[in-house]
């Protein structure tokens, strides 16, 4: 452009008839300000005269032939790109190089769309659906089975069981009793109300009892130490004309031989062996 100013601001030459750039109300001839102030271009390191389009992008600058991506090589000019490691990418190259793929379709899922994460794995907003009734997942409450998600009614309706005790749907987890499912926390026992699941307990007419409440309840007393007879763990245990004997209790009341598969006599409340029973 031609001026009304006189010379150069930095050189002082006369402008008349020449171009001249203008910054912060001064004149500069056109060497000078390329001198003075032109940004260097991030891609070919030369100066951006001032007859030349300036593009930037977060304090960088390039000449408009230079702004192009930098793995294809094609013009971002007026275009949408990414920016990865400081290098500018058009969505395509950015996409195939760093985008994630739908974990239902497996295809990319482009910079800029919406998409769910979800145990680790990326889906379309559109892919994120229940397997049973197609409807979006988003952010509703979901339950996954042999790797498909289902909305929770859908789930309910397929797959899930009903606790024996309390009726209601078993979501996860969950205790097998007499081929009967049951919330871990509806799995008590019959006396005390205690949860069972991981404990040891003793059936009794279908019910399940922990052990101090069936030891209380059912458990027979021995007739030599008088404590309780549980057959916990296999213990093996002697009975006699509605008497109880612990096994290691079961020995003659005179010379305390072990009476466990031999003959014996009794003498009123007593076992004897033969021998002292004979004397």
């Amino acid at each position: 452009m031609t001026s009304n100013h006189t010379d150069c601001h930095y050189c002082l030459q006369s402008l008349r008839g020449r171009k001249y750039a203008l910054r912060e109300e001064n004149a500069y001839c056109v060497t000078c300000y390329d001198s003075l102030f032109a940004n260097p271009c991030e891609e070919c390191k030369q100066p951006i005269e001032c007859n030349s389009k300036d593009l930037a992008y977060k304090g960088r600058h390039w000449h408009e032939g230079c702004f192009k991506c930098a793995k294809c090589s094609h013009s971002l000019v007026e275009k949408p790109f990414a920016a990865k490691d400081e290098l500018l990418l058009c969505t395509e190259c950015y996409s195939d190089e760093y985008s994630s793929k739908c974990f239902h379709c497996q295809k990319t899922i482009m910079p800029g769309s919406r998409k769910i994460e979800f145990k680790g794995s990326s889906w379309h907003e559109s892919c994120f659906v229940c397997q049973y009734c197609r409807q979006p997942l988003g952010t509703k409450p979901l339950i996954t089975k042999d790797n498909e998600n289902y909305c929770v009614p859908c789930f309910e309706k397929q797959f899930a069981h009903h606790c024996y005790s309390c009726k209601k749907v078993i979501t996860s987890g969950g205790v097998t009793y007499h081929d009967q499912p049951w919330h871990k926390e509806c799995f008590v026992c019959a006396g005390c109300k205690t949860q069972l699941s991981g404990q040891r307990f003793i059936s009794k007419d279908e019910y399940p009892y922990c052990v101090d409440c069936f030891s209380k309840l059912y458990a027979k007393k021995c007739a030599a130490c008088k404590k309780l007879i549980t057959a916990l763990g296999g213990a093996k245990f002697i009975s006699f004309e509605e008497r109880q004997w612990h096994g290691e209790c079961f020995n003659c009341a005179k010379c305390s031989v072990s009476l466990v598969g031999q003959g014996f006599l009794t003498r009123q409340d007593d076992v004897l062996c033969h021998e002292c029973g004979s004397a």
